[in-house]
């Protein structure tokens, strides 16, 4: 479970790893500055949720809602 921001910026360094980009290839692909892609994977927390969602993705992190809606 993701549930800090070290947590999610380490599967953001590894997923870019895995596709052997460096954090400025990343932050090229994505249209963000070098600075944020070092400190989303340093595990700073960000108010730039949309941004991290977009380079989550780029480097093929899937994120879904699997909390069961309560049942009445």
């Amino acid at each position: 479970m993701i549930d800090t921001a070290a947590k999610f910026g380490a599967l953001v360094a590894q997923g870019r790893k895995a596709l052997g980009l460096t954090q400025r290839d990343l932050a090229g692909a994505n249209g963000v500055g070098e600075r944020f892609i070092v400190e989303l994977e340093a595990g700073k927390p960000t108010a730039q949720l949309g941004k991290a969602l977009a380079v989550a993705k780029s480097v093929g992190i899937r994120l879904e809602d699997t909390a069961q809606a309560p049942t009445p």
